[in-house]
Order: structure tokens, then C-alpha cells, then sequence
């Protein structure tokens, strides 16, 4: 069982966008999208896919902050402040799986970093698109549309 898709939005994605600067009903859409695809919305959470909500792996986790943060300290500082002080030190990979709001900010720079457009808010097919390029290349839109049906419903449901 996962969590709500409305309480993830309301509680996780929609504060961490906000916080990063970022805030936008279709990223709101795009990241809830991908947490519904990649892990059924938290009721799948480490499997070799990756670890939590998007099952972002340790090496694209790795890289990302090697990367591309290690170059923006400024950005790098506002995601580390969303990670446990002392354990992220210890095993930083696991904060993607126990934190929700610091797996939801390294899923969007994963996003972001690819420099696509975002579709529009209805748009699962876009949204699907993206989600095949950052978080599961060898998926189908088919697959997103149909974690979205399962998981999440009508968009008017969740905001």
C-alpha cells in the first residue's frame, strides 16, 4: 500500500517544487506521474531498479551530484539541507528511500538537467514521454498512462 496520491502532492511534491523555486502544476503532474510509475506511488520501494518513490539508482544519484550539483553550491547547499544532517553522511543513498521530500528534489534535477519542455498539465502522453527519457528508458507510454489510471485517477482528484 502506498500513499495517497493527493497527500503526496499536497504534503511532498508541491512543498519540495516550492521550495526549489520550481513549483508548477505540470511538474506537480510530472513528478507525481513518475512516483505512480516508478514505485506505484511508494508501495514499491528498492528492487534493482533503484531505491524509493522514483527508484533512482545509486550510480545516477552519484552522478547527478558529481555532475552536475558539485558545479552549483548554492543548489547543491538547498538539496543537502533537505537531507538528514548526519545520516545522508553515512549512506546517502538511502535518503531516497526514507526521505521523501529530499528523493522528490533529486528527481526533479534529474528532470531539469535534460532541459525539456514540460507538457501540458493533461498531457500524459508528453508526460509519459519524459518520464521514458529521465526515469525508465525502456518503458512504454503505455506503461505511465497505466500506472497514472491505477494509481492517481482523474487529475481533479489530486489537487
Amino acid at each position: 500500500m502506498g500513499i495517497a496520491a493527493c497527500e503526496l502532492s499536497q504534503h511532498v511534491i508541491r512543498p519540495t517544487l516550492v521550495y526549489l523555486g520550481h513549483y508548477s502544476p505540470a511538474a506537480e503532474a510530472l513528478l507525481l506521474g513518475a512516483a505512480a510509475s516508478q514505485s506505484s506511488l511508494c508501495a514499491e520501494l528498492d528492487d534493482n531498479l533503484g531505491h524509493g518513490l522514483f527508484r533512482i539508482t545509486e550510480t545516477r544519484h552519484q552522478q547527478l551530484w558529481d555532475c552536475h550539483l558539485a558545479f552549483d553550491p548554492d543548489l547543491a547547499s538547498q538539496i543537502r539541507g533537505l537531507a538528514s544532517q548526519h545520516a545522508f553522511l553515512d549512506a546517502p543513498h538511502i535518503e531516497l528511500t526514507v526521505n521523501l521530500r529530499y528523493a522528490t528534489a533529486i528527481a526533479w534535477m534529474l528532470i531539469e538537467i535534460e532541459q525539456r519542455p514540460l507538457p501540458e498539465v493533461d498531457d500524459l502522453v508528453g508526460m509519459a514521454t519524459i518520464w521514458r527519457h529521465v526515469f525508465r528508458p525502456t518503458g512504454r507510454a503505455q506503461d505511465f498512462i497505466e500506472a497514472w489510471q491505477r494509481c492517481i485517477g482523474q487529475l481533479g482528484q489530486v489537487a
